[in-house]
């Protein structure tokens, strides 16, 4: 378990976490979300002692990282692939790791398998592929068999294949080993399928924390497609200042700000026909972009016909704050 209590840290004049609150229960996968520069990666990095408090509390399964007496088998973490010695290979890297808490070679060979390096394992980090890297990250935060995972950006630039199997991987610990795993990514389509439990950060203070399907629900609005020969006369009859309704085929119409009973019954009071009455949740992306609209610090010029910092944009352009925080 993670707990933190008003989490504070400061960089000079920039306040990157702002007295945040929150706790990791084992047993779930908790998502961990928000923009770049939001603060997610001092979290994480407080939460392992590699940059102190300036005010508050974490702890991981009731102490410090730092107290912990064997802190590989309590903490795993990936935070930065790219954080080895380039010249040692992959298997070389690992003992190195492991030495440290005198575990021995037979639980690197099961890394090593578990994540898929067998054939890599002697040749120098130095000439990784960006996903091999991850790979040997994620082996590095499972070498000591740890209770809690906390794994930053872990399928960045892994293939298909790979981002199926830390999902795979993050969830059997979790449901099946009751272990805690904390994880960041961009990916809202991945975090969608991945996550049971959701924590969105922006500007250093949490926007949201609760099951995935709350966060989407409360901020998203829900829709409803219906499809109907009648659909002009429904249309009319659904109208009104709380309900809008699109038409976006012949016969088929979206409808917010009604629920499908509430259709339904208009419908039936009206002798109208349907052919089909279905709701439609929001996504995690569509309730991510609403919940961070007014905490993004690193916006986009909108493309043509767009309009200004349409989802999709390009051309990042940076405000002021600290990069990657």
């Amino acid at each position: 378990m993670i707990e933190a209590h008003d989490l504070t840290k400061r960089y000079g004049s920039k306040l990157a976490v702002d007295g945040i609150s929150f706790t990791v229960q084992p047993g779930r996968v908790t998502g961990f979300l928000g923009p770049n520069g939001a603060g997610k990666s001092t979290t994480m990095r407080m939460i392992v002692g590699l940059d102190r408090p300036t005010h508050g509390t974490v702890t991981v399964n009731g102490r410090r990282y730092a107290e912990h007496r064997s802190p590989l088998t309590e903490v795993g973490a990936l935070l930065e692939a790219k954080a080895v010695h380039t010249g040692r290979s992959a298997r070389n890297h690992l003992r190195a790791i492991a030495a440290t808490h005198g575990i021995g070679d037979k639980r690197v060979n099961q890394v090593i398998e578990m994540t898929g390096l067998d054939t890599v394992a002697k040749r120098r980090v130095g000439g990784f592929s960006l996903g091999m890297g991850q790979r040997l990250g994620i082996a590095a935060a499972l070498v000591g068999d740890p209770q809690t995972l906390i794994l930053d950006e872990p399928v960045n630039g892994l293939d298909p294949e790979g981002v199926l199997w830390v999902r795979n991987l993050v969830k059997y610990l979790a449901a099946s080993e009751g272990r805690t795993i904390f994880l960041s990514s961009h990916l809202m389509s991945e975090m969608a399928v991945t996550a049971d439990h959701l924590i969105v950060i922006g500007r250093g203070r949490i926007i949201a924390d609760g099951p995935v399907d709350s966060v989407i629900a409360q901020a998203t609005t829900a829709t409803v497609r219906v499809r109907s020969p009648q659909a002009t006369d429904l249309a009319a009859r659904l109208a009104g200042p709380a309900i809008t309704v699109t038409p976006s085929a012949d016969g088929l119409l979206e409808v917010h700000g009604a629920t499908a009973a509430e259709i339904g019954e208009i419908a039936a009071r009206s002798a109208i026909v349907l052919h089909e009455l279905t709701p439609l949740s929001g996504s995690l992306e569509e309730a991510y972009m609403s919940l961070t609209s007014e905490a993004v610090e690193y916006h986009s010029a909108a493309l043509p016909g767009e309009e200004p910092h349409a989802a999709g944009a390009h051309a990042a352009t940076p405000a002021t704050g600290e990069d990657a925080r």
